[in-house]
């Protein structure tokens, strides 16, 4: 089959899932061209530049701005307003080179990008969205997880819709599975890198700590008075480190190594890294990201289940005590119903693109076996 593929490239969780697809894909022999933005453009280009079946293309994509640990929503909407423009006229240029090499797709997916979805959609086909997002819109949730912000509940919902409207099916990667609320949706685990799956947990005395932007100097002081070692990953802007923290050089094995070796793991809320660590049993400390409501619906599950704990501002004395718990989260985690690949995701897909080859109308339910779907 011939599938356009289109990636969000605001942050990289979406570019290593979806070359976990991707590669999958190509195994099959299916032509396949990549729309990404983004700092996920080069990582796939890269990843595919000796794939004869696949093309990367980089569209111009939104880019959010952030202040230490809260979205600058009045920077980010005023940074997107300066490059729409050009951004409009770029991924027209790209849309006319698709045309223009005659690529007619039989199917799109969407790992939660709009470029592809609107293809798609002006040209009738078939748009299977396979993302972490949909969880919030097309699954019922409890007081619990809404009621701490109901309005960025409602808004993060109505956005998450908004994004990729009337799919063919929607493929929803959650590491919690509420009660699916709408028809044409399945629930399905995290989407791993198979180093993931390949790791096997050791519990050692370190702590990960990843900053996917800066660290300011209040949170390397906090980190530099606890005991255990802390290995960090990120951007640190100026000052001294603590005695006891190792900056450590990003590297796709060291980082595997130091995460299931690690006693646990201090993050933003991001699913990537959540689902990982929670396949793996190490307990989290998540600090949302201000702003990012997604994050928080992570975090509060992550709470919620036992699998680790959620910080809005860190502490030492916030920190010793979530530290002090991480037997308790682990005993939680050994319940967690991990797979041993991603074969429960590739059955799904593979069903959903015999449907639409055969000309199938949208299916409500799936055969292949899966995390939730709807009970209609």
């Amino acid at each position: 089959m011939k599938i356009l593929y289109g990636v969000v490239g605001e942050g990289m969780g979406h570019a290593t899932r979806s070359k976990v697809i991707l590669d999958e894909l190509c195994r099959h022999g299916h032509e396949i061209t990549v729309v990404v933005s983004g700092r996920a453009h080069a990582f796939l280009e890269n990843a595919f530049s000796g794939r004869s079946n696949v093309s990367v293309e980089q569209i111009h994509g939104f880019t959010l701005e952030f202040d230490h640990n809260e979205l600058d929503l009045s920077e980010s909407i005023l940074n997107n307003l300066k490059t729409a423009l050009p951004g409009l006229f770029k991924n027209v240029e790209v849309y006319r080179e698709i045309a223009e090499r005659r690529f007619k797709p039989d199917v799109v997916i969407s790992d939660f990008e709009s470029f592809a979805h609107v293809y798609g959609a002006l040209h009738r086909i078939p748009v299977i969205s396979i993302d972490n997002m949909q969880v919030l819109n097309r699954c019922e949730h409890d007081e619990d997880i809404r009621a701490g912000n109901r309005f960025s509940f409602e808004l993060a919902k109505w956005t998450v819709k908004a994004k990729v409207p009337h799919a063919y099916h929607y493929l929803a990667s959650s590491f919690f599975f509420p009660k699916v609320s709408k028809k044409q949706t399945t629930l399905i685990p995290p989407i791993l890198r198979n180093e993931i799956y390949a790791a096997k947990r050791e519990r050692g005395s370190h702590v990960l700590v990843y900053q996917s932007g800066g660290a300011d100097q209040r949170l390397v002081d906090i980190l530099g008075m606890l005991p255990p070692e802390i290995r960090f990953y990120g951007k640190h802007e100026g000052g001294e480190l603590g005695g006891n923290i190792v900056m450590r050089p990003f590297s796709e094995s060291g980082f595997v190594d130091d995460l299931r070796t690690a006693r646990a793991v201090i993050a933003t809320g991001g699913y990537s890294l959540m689902g990982e660590a929670v396949h793996l049993g190490v307990p989290m400390l998540a600090r949302p990201l201000q702003g990012q409501f997604e994050q928080e619906m992570n975090s509060l599950y992550l709470r919620k289940l036992g699998y680790g704990d959620l910080a809005h501002e860190l502490s030492k004395e916030a920190l010793e005590d979530f530290l002090g718990r991480c037997e308790v989260f682990e005993e939680a985690l050994a319940t967690y119903p991990r797979q041993t690949d991603n074969g429960m995701l590739f059955r799904c897909l593979n069903e959903l693109l015999e449907k639409v080859r055969q000309g199938c109308p949208p299916p409500n339910h799936l055969q292949s076996p899966a995390m939730g779907t709807c009970s209609e």
